[in-house]
């Protein structure tokens, strides 16, 4: 998949399909790190990413403009503005939206993610993550793609 960058503001990719291999990318890493109970925190940071880069590319290629931002009920909202079915994941949204910062940065309190809670945020983002690849009729196509 070619990487063609757009020269915006932001520098971040005009492509719908840059935004959904790298949500791509993202469920695969979290995936792979979900093997290990110790990266639960990193796990969900992947997640988190998926999502975010899923509605991103979603939104791009319904509306044609980008999404900034990494707030996922904001973005999920703007999803279901242009396709109703994004409204199953509102709430799970929400509880997701705190692992783009708490996962991220060491704190004082750390953020603890138990190990029962990575299927979850697995299942959410996979969920998501194959509902858009379905929309934009993608999914045949992941495969072949290289790590964006």
């Amino acid at each position: 998949m070619g990487r063609q960058r757009s020269s915006g503001h932001s520098g971040d990719s005009r492509r719908y399909a840059d935004w959904i291999n790298a949500a791509y990318d993202d469920l695969r890493a979290a995936r792979t790190l979900a093997e290990d109970n110790t990266l639960n925190n990193v796990t969900a940071f992947h997640c988190q990413q998926c999502v975010e880069k899923a509605l991103k590319g979603f939104i791009l290629y319904r509306s044609g403009s980008s999404a900034d931002g990494h707030n996922l009920t904001w973005l999920c909202r703007r999803a279901v503005s242009l396709d109703p079915g994004f409204s199953q994941w509102m709430d799970e949204s929400a509880g997701l939206n705190r692992y783009y910062i708490e996962t991220r940065y060491p704190t004082d309190v750390p953020t603890e993610i138990g190990d029962d809670r990575i299927p979850v945020l697995l299942s959410m983002a996979s969920d998501l993550f194959g509902y858009v690849a379905d929309q934009l009729e993608l999914t045949d196509q992941l495969e072949l793609w290289e790590a964006y």
